[in-house]
């Protein structure tokens, strides 16, 4: 489960909407939750990206590695951990494509996925990403609560 407050819900959809018709890409920080919602992660922060991919930026995103180094210097200052990604999907659902599952390789993480149709956002939704390697990682739903 992915707890996400509202400030940070809006703010990740508004990202999609100012960056149509490409995607927009960035990072989830907080913590991920012990005892009886052990395997849940809530939210405390949004950190926004720029989307460095230059050949296909409508369907394709890249994080600069220096900016995830950064922000996650930052976030261990503060307490928070690195759990989940986000980007858009202009024009697209909001499911996980065979890209991004082929790009993601934080296991335990969130990658939350908002479908941008026609310059305004549209549905959200988030997946964990599972499994132990890369020869068994998926994409599993994962249910988001807004807080």
């Amino acid at each position: 489960m992915l707890k996400l407050p509202q400030p940070a819900y809006i703010a990740l959809r508004q990202h999609g909407e100012e960056t149509y018709p490409y995607e927009c890409c960035g990072v989830l920080l907080g913590q991920f939750d012990d005892g009886a919602e052990a395997g849940s992660k809530t939210v405390s922060r949004v950190a926004r990206c720029g989307n460095t991919r230059e050949d296909s930026p409508h369907n394709r995103y890249n994080i600069d590695p220096r900016d995830l180094i950064r922000i996650q210097r930052e976030g261990r200052e503060r307490g928070e951990d690195i759990v989940g990604f986000y980007h858009s999907h202009p024009d697209n659902p909001a499911q996980w494509s065979p890209t991004d599952l082929a790009e993601a390789h934080w296991f335990g993480c969130s990658y939350v996925i908002t479908s941008v149709e026609k310059g305004k956002a549209v549905l959200t939704n988030s997946f964990e990403l599972t499994g132990s390697d890369e020869t068994d990682k998926k994409f599993v739903d994962e249910t988001t609560v807004i807080v």
